[in-house]
């Protein structure tokens, strides 16, 4: 690769329905690029879920620590204005979207996700998060009705 090109990045999936899978994914998005403590991240999370904010966001943040720590490889994400998704962004929603209701198929997709087999602490951090969202209304599931 020529100094100053890009890697390409395949953009080639929408983004996910349902205003809770966008949320998780502008959050993603924000920390990844800004940062766990990205204030941007947080008053998007202080939006959606008022004053019970602070369970998802410190989860969100646990989530993105651990997937930085576990992972062999470099996880594309766009940038948080982009209006489709990365492979590796929709395999994040695919795995959180079956965190709770398939594990075993999570934690696969997880593997994949970091190219590790050591994907259960992220597979955790997975779960937490989706029962977070879902408990305040806001749910990861790429199924769900708007």
């Amino acid at each position: 690769m020529a100094y100053g090109e890009s890697p390409s990045v395949d953009l080639a999936r929408p983004l996910p329905g349902g205003y809770g899978n966008r949320l998780f994914l502008f959050v993603m998005r924000r920390m990844a690029s800004a940062g766990v403590n990205d204030a941007h991240a947080a008053n998007a999370m202080l939006g959606a879920f008022g004053r019970s904010y602070r369970r998802p966001l410190v989860l969100m943040r646990a989530m993105m620590l651990e997937l930085a720590r576990a992972s062999t490889r470099r996880i594309m994400v766009a940038p948080c204005c982009c209006a489709r998704m990365t492979a590796d962004e929709a395999l994040t929603m695919e795995a959180i979207s079956k965190a709770l209701r398939d594990p075993q198929e999570a934690y696969e997709q997880v593997a994949s996700l970091l190219g590790s087999d050591d994907a259960l602490g992220a597979l955790t951090c997975f779960q937490a998060v989706a029962q977070s969202h879902a408990d305040l209304g806001r749910p990861l599931d790429l199924y769900a009705a708007g």
